[in-house]
């Protein structure tokens, strides 16, 4: 788990900030389109529950944004970890002992990325001193990312690595409750693990005891958002964007919370921000992409959809994005051709299948798109959005009529 998060895991995909966050791939509510019969998904912000996500997230991918009316989800902002863009906290102290010596040798190597040498440092000093829970802390962690575990939010909920971990962080909290990486480690794997509940007290331990660390607050404000806790996740979440503003993934965060909150424009200032500072990034392209199609604008959404595309053509959920946003300009043709392709990527992509189903029944062909609506149904029996779809076809077949 790196020292960063963004929100992915949610339902939105919410992913975990600190290097989410966050996000994102998440469903959401927003102003509706008000398009003919048998409309795209409409866009909206990621939902917080079940998210990354997200952070998903998701936010939940963590997190796919719910449909209004006969509309589906894209593949929205969520939560989770990334890649730090500053390094990992220290667990040394600087004091020179001998054990705080092979901590500062633990975190070296952490830095490095030689993660199989941080953990056999930080069992070095855990045996010089085995009342201090820095060691602990720093071997969780090292175990965790020599595992290469998932950092979004509820990204391995029954992973072994994690699952033995939280014994031992619980293990570090006992023996001093005044350190704040032990709250905080402990957290974010409970965050992990998909369990906001319980990390949500000891992530607010982490930042009152660490008030101006970005990586408790950006922890806490996506454990807020895992909960629906929309005004508290903003808060935490604005303020570790704050503590670190030249990190991508705490700006992205904070976008996915503004979107879950309704607060569209600031989202999409907030993932402005982001993809400035790191315009590689597929992801945040993506989600600077779904907030703007959010706002109903199309237009400006193709560029960073487009782009989200070419730096990760084999995502589906990207390509099924910009199939919405030609959607959404009316172009059918270039839609259904989008859809198409994230399906061959992705079939069990159930969004997809919808709007595929939706643009081929603005077009007319109304068995095909009975077929494509079959297909969604296969991948989720329960999405309430197959039955709105089926059930406006169906009216639309009996009337005789086609979509306008």
């Amino acid at each position: 788990m790196s020292s960063c998060g963004s929100i992915r895991g949610l339902a939105v995909l919410v992913a975990l900030a600190g290097c989410a966050g966050a996000p994102a791939d998440a469903p959401a509510r927003s102003a509706p389109h008000a398009p003919p019969a048998m409309p795209p998904a409409p866009a909206a912000p990621p939902a917080a529950s079940g998210a990354a996500a997200a952070a998903n997230g998701a936010a939940a991918g963590a997190a796919e944004p719910q449909a209004t009316g006969s509309g589906v989800p894209l593949d929205a902002p969520s939560t989770s970890e990334g890649a730090p863009a500053s390094p990992p906290p220290r667990v040394a102290r600087g004091t020179g002992t001998p054990a705080d010596r092979k901590l500062e040798e633990g975190d070296a190597a952490y830095a490095s990325g030689d993660f199989a040498a941080a953990e056999r440092a930080y069992r070095a000093a855990a045996l010089l001193d085995r009342r201090d829970p820095a060691p602990i802390v720093g071997t969780q962690r090292a175990a965790i990312a020599r595992a290469g575990v998932s950092s979004e939010y509820n990204g391995a909920p029954g992973d072994k690595t994690l699952l033995a971990a939280i014994p031992e962080l619980k293990r570090a909290v006992k023996l001093d409750p005044e350190h704040a990486p032990a709250h905080l480690e402990l957290g974010r794997a409970l965050l992990v693990l998909g369990r906001a509940d319980a990390a949500l007290g000891e992530l607010a331990r982490a930042a009152e005891l660490a008030p101006s660390d970005p990586e408790a607050r950006s922890a806490l404000g996506v454990a807020h958002l895992a909960l629906g806790h929309l005004q508290d996740a903003v808060r935490e979440l604005a303020r570790s964007a704050e503590l670190a503003p030249g990190d991508a993934e705490r700006q992205a965060n904070l976008g996915t919370a503004l979107l879950a909150a309704g607060k569209t424009a600031d989202a999409i200032r907030a993932y402005e921000r982001a993809a400035r500072l790191s315009p590689a990034d597929a992801r945040l392209q993506n989600d600077l992409g779904t907030a703007l199609l959010a706002a109903n604008d199309p237009a400006r959404a193709v560029p960073y959809l487009e782009a989200a595309v070419a730096r990760d053509p084999a995502r589906a959920t990207y390509r099924s994005n910009l199939g919405y946003a030609y959607h959404l300009r009316g172009d059918l043709p270039k839609a259904t051709a989008l859809y198409r392709e994230a399906l061959r990527l992705d079939d069990k992509l159930g969004s997809a299948w919808i709007n595929l189903g939706n643009a081929l029944a603005q077009s007319g062909q109304l068995k095909e798109a009975r077929a494509a609506y079959e297909k969604a149904r296969a991948v989720d029996p329960a999405d309430p959005r197959v039955k709105a779809v089926m059930d406006e076809l169906d009216a639309i077949e009996r009337r005789g009529a086609a979509p306008r």
